[in-house]
C-alpha cells in the first residue's frame, strides 16, 4: 500500500466545538481538507474519527504525514 496523498502543505485552522465529532480525511484525496468527502472509496484508507475535548481553533493537518493526526505537527515542513 502506498501512502496518502498530499491534500494540503498547510495545517487549516478551524474553530471546533466541545463535544463535535470531525471525521479527518487520512487519503488525501478529499476536496474537502481537512475533512473527509467520501474520496477514499475504493482505497485502503478510512476517515479518523475525531471528537473534540474542547472548543477552540485547531490547526488540523493537510498533508497526512502528522504523527499527531489529525493535528498538525509541522510534518509539512519536510515535505
Amino acid at each position: 500500500m502506498s501512502g496518502p496523498e498530499i491534500g494540503g502543505r498547510q495545517p487549516l485552522l478551524i474553530r471546533i466545538e466541545a463535544g463535535e465529532t470531525y471525521w479527518w480525511c487520512r487519503c488525501g484525496r478529499s476536496r474537502s481538507q481537512p475533512f473527509c468527502d467520501g474520496s477514499h472509496e475504493g482505497s485502503a484508507f478510512e476517515p479518523m474519527e475525531w471528537t473534540a475535548n474542547r472548543s477552540g481553533l485547531v490547526n488540523f493537518c493537510t498533508c497526512k504525514r502528522s504523527a499527531r493526526g489529525p493535528i498538525c505537527d509541522n510534518s509539512h515542513l519536510r515535505l
